[in-house]
């Protein structure tokens, strides 16, 4: 018995990880490829809308305090 259980976890070893997955490794490649793109994509649309609302503070006359002369509080 115990010489059947090494002999298979041998064999084992010969199978490469997307076999046993079920996955051919141009479909992992293309997969991989795809995921890569589409975090390349969110990552850059989420800079793009952090910097229109850090620019668009920055312009809001109502947001920004520092030009009034008074220290009065605008309702």
């Amino acid at each position: 018995m115990r010489m059947r259980i090494v002999y298979v976890i041998h064999k084992k070893e010969g199978i490469s990880m997307w076999e046993e997955l079920g996955i051919s490794s141009g479909t992992a490649l293309l997969i991989l490829i795809v995921l890569y793109f589409v975090i390349k994509w969110a990552v850059k649309n989420g800079i793009k809308e952090a910097y229109r609302d850090i620019t668009a503070e920055k312009n809001d006359p109502e947001l920004s305090n520092e030009n009034s002369d008074s220290d009065e509080i605008k309702p």
